[in-house]
């Protein structure tokens, strides 16, 4: 079901599309002590992406992830500057219009002025100059959104989070329902489902939704547990499980809920945890690329229980304890985009 009034649609992340966008990690990222371990992760998501579509690689200087991937096609290189590399909140968000593809280009502004992002919100306008992305370019601009914020159905449900939403440094002078208007003509929806807890250690989003609960088809939400009441994460993720309980699609019934494990806790050098997390998975057209952590029976243990959600995917297992050293995971550094609005 669609908003008749707008004629807007935004995609489910499971319906086809035909190339993916990441943002190789470089020098002058946060990522230059441990830039070869993560560069080999890197390396390996994208070669995983370019089995089934179009690897669209950006970096200041292409000649490096051009010489590691050489025997690769499927991949198109953009050489553009950028501050960092997760593509899923600077990149761009495709919404369909009356059967045209549009380009929605929102504001990222360092999840709420915590990192420089001047170059990064740059990025889906220098895409489309090049020609990179030729579908209908919208300047949205006014507006703070994050790709990774936000989770659609494809049929006019959102799903998101109130504490990322609600950030004062991102919209702060708009209220909820002045956001879940707005939420609602941009994207057509019919209804936004708003998470008010949730949280994940060492996450420096402010709770994005792709870290805690995911759409999935048939009106499934697969959202991370955790079962340990000495666990820091108990007390939020069990009012969470709460409210995901509380809540109803469109037509009146609840979801079906599928809980993911919590990754036993892993820590960086000084202690902190990190924000691991089995939510953080990528769909392809063929294959979900979830985030492992050298954890066998967790990492099985959430695989299969993806496996139930997308029983026609292949599920494929990514070593991303690398990511999480940076705070974000498998999910974070990918967005997805039709292969109609790319060049090749």
């Amino acid at each position: 079901m669609t908003n008749n009034l707008n004629c807007r649609r935004l995609p489910a992340e499971w319906e086809h599309h035909g190339g993916v966008i990441l943002a190789w990690p470089h020098v002058d990222t946060d990522w230059a002590p441990i830039l070869e371990e993560v560069s080999d992760c890197f390396e390996n998501i994208i070669r995983a992406v370019a089995a089934e579509e179009i690897a669209v690689v950006i970096a200041p200087d292409t000649s490096i992830p051009q010489s590691r991937l050489a025997d690769l096609d499927n991949v198109l290189y953009v050489t553009l500057p950028t501050n960092d590399t997760w593509a899923r909140d600077f990149g761009p968000i495709t919404v369909i219009e009356s059967g045209s593809y549009v380009i929605c280009d929102f504001r990222f502004n360092g999840w709420g002025l915590k990192f420089p992002a001047d170059k990064d919100n740059l990025l889906t306008r220098g895409m489309t100059s090049l020609g990179v992305l030729r579908g209908v370019y919208r300047n949205r601009l006014g507006f703070v959104l994050e790709g990774g914020s936000i989770e659609s159905d494809g049929r006019g449900t959102l799903l998101t989070t109130s504490q990322c939403l609600m950030s004062p440094n991102r919209n702060g002078e708009m209220s909820r329902d002045d956001i879940e208007r707005y939420l609602m003509r941009q994207f057509g929806l019919n209804k936004v489902l708003w998470l008010d807890y949730g949280y994940l250690a060492g996450d420096d989003t402010d709770s994005h939704i792709d870290t805690l609960a995911r759409l999935a088809p048939d009106d499934t939400i697969l959202y991370v547990g955790c079962d340990d009441e000495n666990d820091e994460h108990y007390d939020e993720l069990s009012s969470m499980k709460h409210q995901l309980m509380e809540l109803r699609t469109v037509e009146g019934t609840p979801f079906n809920l599928v809980e993911l494990p919590m990754p036993d806790a892993i820590y960086d050098e000084e202690g902190m945890r990190l924000p691991a997390t089995y939510a953080n998975f990528l769909i392809l057209n063929r294959s979900i690329l979830m985030p492992s952590y050298a954890q066998p029976r967790k990492d099985e243990l959430a695989a299969k229980i993806l496996k139930i959600a997308f029983p026609d995917h292949e599920i494929k297992m990514i070593d991303c304890r690398v990511l999480i050293k940076q705070h974000g995971s498998l999910h974070c550094v990918t967005m997805q985009v039709p292969r109609e609005i790319l060049p090749i």
